[in-house]
């Protein structure tokens, strides 16, 4: 064989195994590397996808903390009010049943004291109609009246 014939057979060799190639070996790798790229890409933009949404996320956890701090200082601060409507309400109550209390004590003293008035106009009138009737019963005489009105101031 002459070289020119063996190079010539090679090239011709050479030229079908790359038809070859071409048609049944590269479509499917061609296919393959075209997957895997989309793969990828899909994947690329699933990521971006998750980094935004977890940027959206974020953001509305702050939002949410930030609303829900607001509501517990609405709240804390309702229920101070609250307490201090409850303290003021306790001090009013407290003022109100002292005064009743007081009254109701003054109105006890009044009562003692006129009940005791008359109980010594009781005995003054008894003892005035004691001393009366010893006046009375015996001679009048400006000395025993004197010792009488004497016992008389010391009973009293």
């Amino acid at each position: 064989m002459d070289p020119n014939i063996s190079v010539i057979g090679q090239m011709i060799t050479f030229l079908l195994f790359v038809g070859f190639v071409m048609k049944f070996v590269w479509p499917p790798l061609i296919e393959a590397i075209e997957a895997r790229r989309q793969e990828i890409a899909d994947g690329l933009a699933a990521a971006e996808r998750g980094q935004q949404d977890l940027a959206k996320a974020e953001s509305k956890v702050d939002e949410l903390v930030a609303e829900a701090r607001n509501q517990a200082a609405e709240i804390l601060d309702q229920a101070r009010s609250r307490a201090n409507e409850i303290i003021a309400e306790g001090k009013d109550e407290g003022q109100r049943e002292r005064e009743r209390q007081l009254t109701a004590a003054q109105a006890e003293i009044e009562q003692e004291t006129n009940r005791a008035r008359e109980e010594l106009r009781d005995q003054v009138a008894d003892l005035a109609l004691a001393t009366a009737s010893k006046i009375l019963s015996r001679e009048i005489d400006a000395g025993v009246h004197k010792d009488l009105i004497g016992d008389l101031a010391k009973q009293i």
